[in-house]
């Protein structure tokens, strides 16, 4: 196996850990912190696939914490609940996409989407 495949591996694994923190972030906050800020470290080493998951990695927490802001705002309100609710499915849902074509070794389709 070469030096470049080694590499290739090791930030692929570290893109699925990523994936995994946004997951845990539901339970605890902290974790999501932690993703983005090593989706900001590895993205300028990873071959282009994989720019593309840290790039929707980055997007996924910081328009996640949009939603998040936004839900807790008008939570005095009960529209707050529903986009809290739906911030919650959101990162499920961008988590699980990005998991299955990190598996098949594809790039994003659109990491530069809001939705999924």
């Amino acid at each position: 196996m070469s030096e470049i495949e080694i590499n290739e591996k090791s930030t692929a694994s570290t893109a699925q850990i990523i994936y995994i923190l946004q997951l845990i972030s539901i339970v605890l906050g902290i974790t999501g912190i932690v993703g983005v800020v090593l989706a900001y470290i590895n993205k300028s080493d990873a071959p282009a696939w994989l720019k593309s998951h840290y790039q929707f990695q980055i997007r996924t927490f910081w328009i996640g914490m949009l939603y998040i802001l936004v839900g807790f705002i008008l939570s005095i309100v009960i529209i707050g609940w529903f986009i809290l609710l739906f911030a919650v499915i959101w990162l499920i849902i961008r988590s699980v996409k990005g998991l299955k074509a990190l598996e098949a070794e594809t790039e994003i389709e659109n990491p530069q989407s809001w939705m999924f």
